[in-house]
Order: structure tokens, then C-alpha cells, then sequence
């Protein structure tokens, strides 16, 4: 088949696409321990192998991968676990699908392997099975109550006490005792829902998520001095955390960011606030001044 250079071009760019997925594929799996998960790594490893192929087929030339853009996925599987990894890569496919969509006005088998990309690999991913994500709720629970209990917390102790170390010692009283109230009850109640998770993995979770939660918000109090810009650098940092572990769970179980992000932000905050008014009526009801 006569290729023209934007034809020629596309179809290469498509098939640097396909083995760079297929190395970063193969290294992932490379790196799992469940034989299921590895299985569907594999398969989906083994397809875009396939699909790099049928692009050389009409090329006849062999193309390397982008070695940069796999190290880079690996690297985040790696970190935040397999399925967030690969499910962040198949988002970034939209604009290669595209081009396969331009590609089929020309080549018909392009529209095959679109089909592919979008539906075969897609269910394969369904199909992976991490421990993190099993314990997201644990996770969310740990992270939800200690941003809710804690921001509401810091903002009132800010304004009752006006002393730094004060705020601290009392956010980090307030914290860990929480923390260890949370993984108990988080113990309890997995144990009380008899499902496959482990209570004492969930707990764990639980726990742990909140303990870093509680240091990062009072981090700010141990290292300044002024009592209002640490509330305002601890609210700010909540924020970030629901941020980024909502666009985590986000990508990873393929949820809507934006309604979760609003929801938890604006729960967090709106506590708060309301909490950093009645520490301003208490203190002016109790005429503390420290």
C-alpha cells in the first residue's frame, strides 16, 4: 500500500505508541507478585505488541519506544501502585485514539484496534485486583476524619489559645487518641461485615492514614510562630491532601474528581469555620487569655 507523509507519519507515531505501551506493560508485570494481576499485565502487554505489528505491516520500519515516557509510568506504578499507573497512561490514549479515528478513513484495520484500546483493554483493567484499593474506604475514612475532626480542631484551639505550642500540643493529643479510637472502631466494624478484607489490615489503613494526616496539619505549629498563618498553611495543606488522594482514587477506580474533591473540601472547611466561631464565643463566654 502507497503511503502519503501525513498517512506515513501518523501510522509510525501510532506504532511508537503501541511498543512504549507494550515496555511498560511488560515491566509492570515484571514487577507483580499476584499471578492473576500479572496474567491480565501480560495480556494487555502481549496485545499492544499485536496492534505494533499491524502499524509495521504498512510501515515496514521498526520504531523504538519512548524510553523516557516508560521509565516515568513504571516509576509511578511503582510508587502508587499498578492500577493507578496503567489507568493514568490509558488517559493520556484520547489523543492517539484520535489518530487511529483519521488513520481508519484510509486503513479500515485501524478501527479494529481502536475497538481494542478501548474496549478489550479497558475490561481487562476492571479486572485488577490491588490490596490498596481494596482498603480505600479505610484509607478515606482515616483521611476524611482526621481532616474534618482535626481542621475544625486547629481552628478553634487557634483562636481560644493563641499560642502555638499550645495548638500543638493539643492537636497532637487530640490526634493520636483519635487515630487509635478510629482503627479500633474501623477493627470492629470490618470484623461485624464479615467481607474478604482483613480487619486488621483495614485498621491499619485506617490508622495510619490518619496519623500522617494529623502530623502534616500540625507540622505548620511546630516550625512558625504565628498561630493564624499556621491555621492558614494547615487548611491550605488539607486541601491539598483531599486533592491529591481524590485524584488518586479518581483515576484509579475511575470516579468523578470533581464531586468528590467539592464534597470533602467544602465538609473540611465548612467545619472549620464554624469551629474557629465557637472557639471565638467560648473564649469570649470563659474570658481566657493567654
Amino acid at each position: 500500500m502507497q503511503l502519503d507523509a501525513t498517512l506515513r507519519q501518523r501510522l509510525l507515531a501510532a506504532q511508537q505508541n503501541e511498543i512504549t505501551e507494550h515496555n511498560i506493560y511488560l515491566r509492570i508485570a515484571a514487577t507483580m507478585r499476584d499471578e492473576s494481576n500479572r496474567k491480565i499485565i501480560e495480556k494487555i502487554a502481549h496485545d499492544e505488541l499485536g496492534h505494533y505489528k499491524a502499524w509495521k505491516k504498512y510501515t515496514a520500519q521498526d520504531v523504538t519506544p519512548k524510553w523516557l515516557v516508560v521509565w516515568f509510568y513504571v516509576l509511578i506504578a511503582r510508587i502508587f501502585g499498578f492500577t493507578f499507573g496503567v489507568k493514568l497512561m490509558e488517559q493520556g490514549e484520547e489523543t492517539a485514539q484520535v489518530n487511529y479515528a483519521e488513520i481508519a478513513k484510509s486503513i479500515p484495520e485501524a478501527a479494529n484496534i481502536h475497538n481494542d484500546e478501548e474496549e478489550h483493554e479497558a475490561a481487562l483493567l476492571n479486572m485488577l485486583d490491588e490490596e490498596r484499593l481494596r482498603y480505600a474506604g479505610s484509607v478515606v475514612l482515616g483521611l476524611n476524619d482526621a481532616l474534618v475532626e482535626l481542621t475544625g480542631a486547629l481552628a478553634g484551639l487557634t483562636l481560644a489559645l493563641q499560642n502555638v505550642q499550645l495548638i500543638a500540643l493539643s492537636g497532637l493529643i487530640t490526634g493520636i487518641a483519635a487515630s487509635l479510637s478510629m482503627a479500633a472502631s474501623e477493627y470492629l466494624s470490618t470484623s461485624a461485615e464479615k467481607t474478604d478484607k482483613s480487619p486488621i489490615l483495614a485498621s491499619v489503613y485506617t490508622g495510619i492514614a490518619y496519623i500522617i494526616t494529623v502530623t502534616l496539619l500540625i507540622l505548620p505549629y511546630l516550625l512558625l510562630k504565628n498561630e493564624y498563618l499556621c491555621l492558614a498553611i494547615s487548611l491550605t495543606t488539607a486541601v491539598l491532601i483531599i486533592a491529591v488522594f481524590n485524584y488518586y482514587i479518581a483515576v484509579a477506580k475511575g470516579e468523578n474528581f470533581r464531586r468528590r474533591f467539592i464534597e470533602m473540601a467544602g465538609l473540611s472547611l465548612s467545619v472549620a469555620a464554624f469551629s474557629f466561631v465557637i472557639g471565638y464565643f467560648i473564649r469570649m463566654w470563659l474570658g481566657v487569655e493567654i
